[in-house]
């Protein structure tokens, strides 16, 4: 690290200017949480680091219709947002389990995406929420879904969602390797609800696990058995299983396989209990 170049651009152009320049690697900098561990280690080189934490353009929490929450917000502030709380609990409650609060106040939900961790708590609740991140680049500003890949080189400017539609409820369930400050080893996001009017059946489910699958994406075989249903105890476990054999194919066999067929299980029917109990 002790060739390594700072820079602290003024505004957003400079930026992106910065990080799009030829013959020069660079990477973001916002939190630094996983950037700093990464250099030390080797394991990322580049040229310089670009300090992107205090461009307006990348900061605070907006109300609308999308919800805005800019890439260099930190957990913390996302933990304690009064808004956040009222409209988009499941992202609260993800972002209170990240780490300890020393690294909740500096790590970033951008930093949390863009270093794409199979284990970042943010990512399968983004999903859930059907987000878009809003990127720049030399090309301009576009806004990409978030379960897509993000364009490379491009810089992170804020995520928007819409809020979950009123009566629908959300699940977070994690599962680490101790009770505190632990990498998540398995997650489940989940949003749903359920219509008394057509019967209690499910009308609205998202499932997305976390540290499971090679991409974030939603397990729609395992929404299939419940969407349209009374969500009895019977199909919820079925739909436990069939995470579990979804995980199973994904795995390639690896020795930890069998006990994470369990606990994502497990998690999953967490989840669905927490969203569709009466």
């Amino acid at each position: 690290m002790s060739d390594l170049k700072y820079v602290r651009p003024a505004s957003l152009d400079e930026a992106v200017a910065l990080l799009g320049e030829r013959g020069v690697t660079s990477r973001v900098l916002a939190g630094g949480t996983d950037l700093v561990n990464q250099l030390r280690k080797g394991e990322v080189l580049c040229d310089r680091v670009v300090d992107v934490a205090h461009i307006p353009e990348l900061r605070g929490i907006k109300d609308g219709s999308p919800i805005r929450v800019g890439a260099a917000v930190t957990h913390a502030e996302i933990a304690e947002s009064a808004l956040l709380r009222a409209r988009a609990p499941l992202l609260v409650r993800a972002c209170r389990q990240i780490g300890s609060p020393q690294i909740r106040n500096v790590a970033t939900i951008g930093g949390n995406v863009a270093n794409a961790a199979a284990c970042a708590d943010t990512l399968p609740v983004l999903v859930c929420l059907e987000a878009s991140a809003v990127v720049a680049s030399s090309a301009g500003v576009e806004r990409v879904p978030v379960a897509a890949q993000l364009p490379r080189g491009a810089l992170i400017l804020a995520f928007e969602f819409e809020a979950p539609p009123p009566g629908s409820r959300a699940s977070f369930q994690r599962i680490g390797r101790r009770q505190a400050m632990a990498i998540a080893r398995l997650s489940v996001a989940a949003l749903g609800a359920v219509d008394a009017g057509d019967g209690d059946r499910v009308s609205l489910l998202r499932l997305v696990p976390g540290a499971a699958f090679a991409r974030f994406q939603r397990a729609t075989s395992v929404e299939g058995l419940l969407v349209g249903q009374k969500p009895t105890a019977g199909l919820i476990r079925d739909a436990g299983q069939e995470m579990a054999r979804l995980f199973l194919q994904a795995s390639g066999g690896r020795w930890s396989a069998r006990y994470k067929e369990q606990a994502i299980a497990t998690l999953t029917e967490r989840a669905l209990q927490e969203v569709l109990s009466p």
